[in-house]
């Protein structure tokens, strides 16, 4: 089994967290990883990517094709337009439907949720406003992780929720519990 996910999204979002916890859950059972990154270096707002591979078979390129990723995780629905030609014709699309306007020529925002709404496999939510309802307003990754977790298949949903707490476990309990609180919320999310 395989799984070739796009993250993308823009600087100071939470996407590499993001990686880090799906790459924490497929190393603890005992997959193959690999995982090439473009970020918009240290400035907020800049563009952030990360093509993450993940197999029970040797991976020997740490970047996606067009045409082959699984699934496209977007912090920002703009992004996730961005990658559309990297997913396959089966794959899903996991996005905020909030953008983070970021260029002054940003398109309507009706207009790029049409688009993404018109496709065949989108789960899109207001991930931000479900992060403050949780209480942890910079936790909207883990709810956007949250409603990628039963779509990944190559690693369960416990599995995440382990990595996520063991990643944060420094930064003491109540971290921990808000992040987890915020995966749960998007795990409950369907399409």
């Amino acid at each position: 089994m395989k799984k070739d996910i796009i993250l993308s999204g823009v600087g100071g979002q939470g996407i590499l967290s993001i990686a880090t916890v799906i790459g924490e859950a497929a190393t603890r059972e005992g997959l193959q990883l690999k995982q090439a990154e473009v970020h918009g270096m240290s400035q907020r707002g800049g563009d952030v990517q990360s093509n993450l591979r993940l197999s029970d078979q040797v991976i020997y390129s740490d970047l996606i094709a067009k045409g082959s990723a699984d699934l496209i995780i977007s912090m920002e629905p703009m992004e996730a337009l961005r990658y559309l030609p990297y997913l396959s014709k089966d794959g899903v699309i996991i996005t905020s439907s909030k953008p983070f306007v970021n260029i002054p020529n940003y398109p309507e925002l009706d207009q790029v949720l049409g688009e993404l709404s018109a496709l065949p496999k989108v789960v899109m939510a207001d991930i931000e406003q479900l992060a403050k309802e949780a209480g942890n307003p910079k936790g909207a990754n883990m709810v956007l992780l949250g409603m990628a977790a039963s779509y990944l298949e190559i690693v369960s949903a416990d599995d995440l929720r382990d990595s996520l707490c063991r990643i944060f476990e420094r930064k003491g309990a109540a971290i921990v519990e808000a992040n987890c609180k915020c995966f749960d919320l998007g795990l409950a999310i369907k399409r």
